[in-house]
């Protein structure tokens, strides 16, 4: 069909206001997303740690941290590795596992073939979690290895030869922060196998609940029980507030049991539901927690649960350019921008949040207020897919930032396993120090660590391609887990927002 020269000039100015100076608008194909999403979810196995299943799909790794707790007298074996070292930090792992339980329970729908690997990777950390929680009474472990010692070192997971050196939080010495999202994981984790596994799940609510008490009894932060151990790394820097918050809010949306919703209530403005947070990490709960409290003043009308659902409004309003009270920072390219290492954690945690609350709205006719301005649920889902493309990518690098997605992805990303010749490869153990020649190395990575989600590129949308910089080129469970859902929803939805 032939246009008239008038309707090709708007169509042209059209085509070049949807087009940003630095880069085009690329659609992505349901196809895409699905593949997006499997890569996502396989990540994971590359991360586990413990006896590998029959059934591993990434073939370059082997069984590792077979004795772990042991000298201890507790069987501590299983669970993942944070990023690219070979330390189980029990604060992110479990952060981790809370957002991969809320991806399946918010987006399971759209995940078809990949429901299973996707439980599957909630219950390598959930296994694990059971565990810590049960193998000493009144104790919960909390963290496997020294990383101080861990980081003298670069050998894949499968030759450590480091301490590894057992760390638990106790009434003595307490952790409410690990422990709360400990409950949290294992609550939420409860919802996704409610109806696959009824007793395993009943098991998962049953222990959620005692940490969960155990972390609301002996209040504490764990930075202060373990800070040589756990600090700078995963200290808890907001404090343990936030998750006591969003640990009984989890055990409330598992349980619905009415002792959780009156403990929200009597302890919510001392826990931080009047505070305004614009972050969602590991770290800092407070506003995944006001939008998951909101979905009870959507439904119900909950007179008391308008304050979550205000606040998740000044989050929401925060990210979406052009109203009152925007204060994000973007790139020139379009991504979300927080800070110099692992920026595209934020990234993905803000993405997932967007989608779920544009859900939350969608079914209860809602909208978003921001001042005197009001913002659709789709204005969510759009400002959502920019986020999710720009990684997949939709950006001035014409590079993705998932590895072993698209053409050009991440080739020497920090991770030790990745990057030193497999135990299949080179079966001779390589020492401590020995490994270090392919952290040097300018070789790209032998073993391709596919669906890892790297820290991402600078404010100005820069990527260095090298392992030693860990701040853009370290991946994490934390950045993937949110974004397993945010993938899952457009495989689903890919002719919103085109």
């Amino acid at each position: 069909m032939s246009h008239s020269p008038k309707i090709s000039v708007i169509m042209h100015v059209l085509f070049l206001t949807l087009c940003s100076a630095s880069l085009c608008c690329y659609a992505f194909t349901a196809q895409e997303y699905s593949d997006a999403l499997e890569k996502s979810i396989l990540f994971f196995e590359g991360q586990r740690s413990g006896k590998l299943p029959s059934n591993q799909r990434l073939k370059w790794r082997g069984n590792s941290g077979l004795s772990d707790g042991s000298s201890y007298h507790v069987d501590l074996v299983g669970g993942y590795y944070d990023a690219g070292d070979n330390v189980k930090f029990g604060l992110p792992m479990a952060f981790t596992t809370t957002l991969l339980a809320w991806s399946v329970i918010e987006f399971g729908d759209s995940m078809h073939g990949q429901i299973e690997n996707a439980r599957a990777a909630i219950r390598w950390s959930t296994d694990y979690f059971l565990k810590a929680a049960t193998a000493t009474p009144g104790t919960l472990y909390v963290q496997v290895a020294d990383p101080n010692m861990d980081h003298h070192c670069w050998e894949r997971p499968e030759d450590m030869d480091t301490p590894r050196n057992v760390y638990k939080v106790s009434a003595q010495n307490p952790g409410s922060d690990v422990a709360a999202e400990t409950a949290a994981a294992l609550a939420a984790a409860s919802i996704v196998f409610r109806s696959s596994d009824p007793s395993y799940s009943s098991k998962l609510l049953q222990t959620a609940m005692k940490v969960f008490d155990f972390a609301d009894r002996h209040r504490g932060s764990y930075s202060d029980a373990l800070s040589s151990v756990v600090c700078p790394f995963y200290c808890s820097y907001s404090g343990y507030n936030d998750e006591l918050l969003w640990g009984a809010s989890w055990i409330h949306a598992a349980s619905q049991n009415g002792s959780y919703l009156d403990y929200i209530r009597s302890n919510g403005h001392t826990l931080g539901a009047d505070d305004d947070d614009y972050s969602f990490s590991w770290d800092d709960k407070r506003a995944g927690t006001k939008v998951l409290l909101s979905k009870s003043f959507l439904e119900k009308n909950t007179e008391e649960f308008q304050l979550y659902k205000a606040h998740s409004d000044n989050y929401i309003c925060s990210l979406i350019p052009g109203t009152p009270s925007f204060q994000a920072q973007y790139t020139p390219g379009g991504l979300l921008y927080k800070g110099s290492a692992s920026n595209l954690q934020y990234v993905t945690t803000s993405a997932f949040l967007l989608l779920t609350y544009s859900k939350y709205l969608n079914l209860n006719g809602g909208a978003v207020k921001c001042g005197t301005s009001t913002v659709t649920a789709d204005k969510l889902i759009s400002q959502a897919k920019k986020q999710i493309d720009y990684i997949l990518g939709d950006n001035p690098a014409k590079m993705s930032y998932m590895v072993g997605f698209g053409e050009r992805y991440p080739q020497r990303i920090h991770h030790r396993g990745s990057s030193v010749p497999s135990v299949h490869d080179h079966p001779d153990h390589i020492a401590c120090n020995n490994g270090f020649q392919y952290l040097y190395s300018s070789s790209p990575n032998p073993n391709v660590l596919v669906g890892a989600i790297v820290g991402g590129p600078d404010s100005k949308d820069n990527f260095s391609d090298d392992r030693n910089n860990y701040q853009q080129s370290e991946p994490a469970t934390y950045i993937n887990a949110p974004f397993v859902g945010a993938v899952a929803f457009f495989s689903a939805n890919t002719h919103t927002n085109q």
